[in-house]
């Protein structure tokens, strides 16, 4: 059975930074991602990364986040620099197991993911 535990939330201020975790019990998946909901809000990708290191980005996150994987240690990483208050939100770590190949144009998609840690809550002031 696979687990998914984030840790690193936290509250800063803006342009500050956050780095987030997500270790996996279990197999590693080929895909994995990281996905935030703000309160009233719909769940949005953030940060996708394949096997092979391939990265996708939301446009917002593109340039002032960095989604990492440490294989060895089966650990997802996203590091948020120049935090802005519109990144509040819970932040979830999300994994495919068993789905096959994800096209790049949906690694960013909610449906795609199967597994879904717990949430961690970031919170950036003004």
């Amino acid at each position: 059975q696979v687990q998914l535990v984030e840790s690193g939330g936290g509250s800063v201020q803006a342009g500050g930074s956050l780095r987030l975790s997500c270790a996996a019990s279990g197999s590693r998946s080929d895909y994995m991602a990281w996905f935030r909901q703000a309160p009233g809000k719909e769940r949005e990708g953030v940060a996708a990364i394949d096997f092979l290191g391939s990265t996708n980005y939301e446009d917002s996150a593109q340039g002032r986040f960095t989604i990492s994987c440490d294989n060895a240690k089966n650990t997802l990483y996203l590091q948020m620099n120049s935090l802005k208050p519109e990144d509040t939100a819970m932040y979830y770590c999300a994994g495919r197991w068993g789905r096959g190949y994800l096209p790049v144009r949906r690694r960013l998609s909610v449906d795609e993911y199967n597994y879904w840690g717990q949430g961690t809550q970031v919170t950036v002031s003004s």
